[in-house]
């Protein structure tokens, strides 16, 4: 059955390289579907390509790579879109509806997910982490805390990218440092994971390149043909790039995580979503302004306008509450809900932008002061690997 997965993975990415490279298409709508199904199946076979990588090399190198393979998906994307607005500056609406969609949909949806089946599953009424938990709950509350200057200065620059990069290499060596307990692998991975060394290495090496080549060829045409259908169906362009594009890039490694949940590790399913948040409000955002300047030729901002830096308002804002109330190393399905249901707002009312951000910076003020006790560990041990 694991064989029968595999492979048809990578049959459902054929179409969406074929018709790239033959420059066919049948219209926006069944591309949409076409190019959205293969960047779903790449991405799975890329997550369990990564899966298996963690028996080959180093814990601190594996980190490293794996942050950047955990986003590769989400990034083809919006790199494009980045690219593309060096040209035409519509394209930076697009860029920042992906990025900002990506991030709330993992966090808002992806940890409310994980929380909630194991509360069903196994009726535990929240998920505990651990104290090396604390490493990327610290990087996330600073690259969080970072994010809010993005629009406040109505801009994306290089400096960005310098300071993010930063603070994801920080990061990278914080994590390198700490012993690493991977999770059981499932699916797959664990079929592929049993060959001999040799073979083993051959065949993950092949997933590898295959999975980024079938991006590679899904990533533009895919972002073209939403925006097509959005202008054919009468629906806002910038809505469906920021829902659907994240949604097809990031449900395998959702789904990923609720099987390791459903298997009873649901601390290594939550910490894969937090990693993962880590390398979007780092990588991802910080890459977009030196695509776009390459593509330009020169160094220069991406401007802002005002709906854009409401929704990375909102989106840092939702991030920064979701960070509190993890500071405890607990959180429990009730302040789940209150998540969740923010977040769920917010997608069905998308007009209570800034109500929405209020709200959250209200709400992680309230949980940060009920925690204050815990923030100086948080950051003692997360920051500076220092016992409390």
């Amino acid at each position: 059955m694991n064989l029968f997965f595999l492979f048809l993975a990578i049959a459902v990415t054929l179409p969406g390289i074929f018709m790239s490279w033959s420059h066919i298409g049948f219209g926006p709508l069944l591309d949409s579907i076409t190019f959205g199904a293969g960047i779903f199946s790449a991405a799975f076979i890329l997550s369990w390509a990564a899966e298996i990588a963690q028996m080959d090399i180093s814990k601190g190198l594996a980190l490293a790579i794996l942050a950047l393979i955990a986003i590769l998906p989400e990034y083809a994307v919006d790199l494009y879109f980045a690219w593309v607005a060096a040209y035409d500056p519509i394209y930076i609406s697009y860029a920042s509806a992906n990025m900002t969609g990506a991030n709330r949909l993992l966090v808002g949806g992806g940890w409310s997910l994980i929380v909630f089946l194991f509360y069903f599953k196994f009726k535990n009424r929240g998920i505990s982490l651990t104290s090396n938990n604390r490493a990327e709950i610290s990087y996330l509350t600073i690259a969080t805390l970072y994010a809010f200057t993005i629009p406040l200065k109505g801009s994306l620059n290089v400096i960005d990218f310098i300071i993010l990069a930063c603070i994801f290499a920080g990061y990278a060596w914080r994590t390198a440092i700490m012993e690493v307990h991977e999770p059981e692998l499932v699916g797959p991975a664990r079929l592929i994971a049993r060959l001999p060394q040799q073979k083993r290495r051959i065949v993950n090496l092949s997933l590898f390149l295959f999975s980024g080549f079938a991006i590679y060829c899904c990533a533009e045409p895919f972002a073209e043909a939403l925006i097509d259908s959005g202008k054919i169906l009468g629906v806002d362009e910038y809505f469906l790039v920021q829902w659907l594009a994240p949604l097809a890039s990031e449900s395998p490694e959702f789904i990923i995580a609720s099987l390791w949940t459903l298997r009873g590790q649901p601390t290594a399913a939550l910490t894969a979503l937090i990693s993962s948040a880590v390398n979007q409000w780092t990588l991802l955002i910080g890459t977009l302004p030196v695509v776009y300047s390459i593509s330009g030729g020169s160094i220069k901002s991406m401007l802002l306008d005002a709906r854009q830096q409401q929704e990375i308002l909102l989106t840092a804002a939702l991030s920064l509450f979701a960070v509190t109330l993890l500071v405890k190393l607990h959180i429990s399905w009730r302040e789940t809900l209150l998540l969740f249901t923010i977040f769920i707002s917010q997608l069905i009312y998308p007009d209570i932008r800034l109500e929405a951000s209020v709200l959250c910076l209200l709400l992680a003020l309230i949980f940060a002061l009920r925690g204050r006790q815990h923030l100086k560990p948080l950051f003692l041990e997360g920051l500076l690997n220092r016992k409390p």
